[in-house]
């Protein structure tokens, strides 16, 4: 198990900045660990202008191939909660992975931690965007 944790930086558009704090907060006083994640992500993320963020970022409706560090790999599509359907490959960003995912640039890796408290390392590979129109919140 690793017992350091791996927090590169973040970059995110404006406008999913917004929504995804919104989103984070929605849980009101008693947050679910997946939705205090993604607040604390979106708190030390970098915010750029939507036409200035990079195209290897991960955000809302990219594919994303990424390794865990179980050497798996793994291709999903980055969602909002009401489009998420695992059988199809598109995860929540209210997810622990999905939390952990949305920022992160090719070439990056980030400790995220499991619902059961174990923590696991990924690696995103690449990224496509536009895989998917992300919905409003």
């Amino acid at each position: 198990m690793r017992t350091h944790n791996l927090r590169p930086a973040l970059t995110v558009a404006q406008s999913e900045h917004r929504q995804l704090l919104s989103l984070a907060a929605s849980g009101g006083g008693s947050l679910s660990a997946a939705a205090e994640r993604l607040l604390e992500e979106m708190e030390r993320a970098r915010v750029v202008p939507d036409a200035k963020l990079p195209k290897d970022i991960v955000r809302m409706g990219s594919r994303v191939q990424y390794r865990t560090d179980q050497d798996e790999m793994v291709e999903v599509c980055l969602v909002y909660p009401a489009q998420a359907d695992i059988s199809q490959g598109r995860i929540s960003v209210l997810t622990p992975v999905g939390a952990a995912l949305v920022g992160l640039r090719t070439g990056q890796s980030i400790t995220w931690e499991t619902r059961d408290g174990r923590k696991h390392v990924l690696t995103v590979l690449s990224v496509i965007q536009g895989a998917e129109e992300p919905a409003a919140v």
